[in-house]
């Protein structure tokens, strides 16, 4: 597959200008041609930009088949509002750049990664739920050290 005749395909089925593509990405009118014609060889960060220009999903930019495939209508991000963390603002470029940042490690390094952060994340939990016990405690200890003196006593 040539992406640059790809790109241009979808471009034109989209009736979309190079203009219109540099406005949307902020990538130079002159740049994308060179995509188009084959002499420049995008990066995935740009393709990513390219998809989003021309409202598909990355994979469908990359697919080489005789019918496009479909794209899924639902998916676990799509089932949720999108007002939660990481939804938009800083929060949305943080989450770009830790997905940019977890790309670039080796496999190995990511699973031990996500396997410490789980770990964490039980311990978190864990305390929480502990937490209420807890403070449930200390303003009962006088009524149980009376009660367990109490009872001492009786004996």
């Amino acid at each position: 597959m040539i992406i640059g005749e790809r790109l241009r395909l979808l471009r034109e089925q989209k009736n979309l200008s190079q203009g219109d593509i540099e406005k949307r990405t902020g990538l130079l009118r002159c740049y994308l041609s060179r995509v188009e014609n084959g002499h420049t060889v995008p990066a995935v960060e740009t393709l990513e930009k390219l998809a989003r220009a021309l409202d598909m999903p990355l994979y469908q930019l990359l697919y080489d088949g005789e019918e496009p495939p479909r794209a899924e209508s639902s998916g676990p991000w799509k089932d949720r509002p999108a007002t939660g963390w990481g939804s938009s603002g800083k929060d949305l470029r943080f989450m770009h750049k830790l997905r940019h940042l977890l790309s670039k490690m080796r496999p190995e390094d990511r699973d031990l990664l996500l396997f410490t952060l789980q770990q964490m994340a039980r311990k978190k939990q864990q305390a929480a739920r502990q937490a209420p016990t807890a403070a449930a405690g200390p303003s009962d200890a006088p009524a149980s050290a009376a009660a367990s003196a109490g009872a001492s006593s009786s004996q």
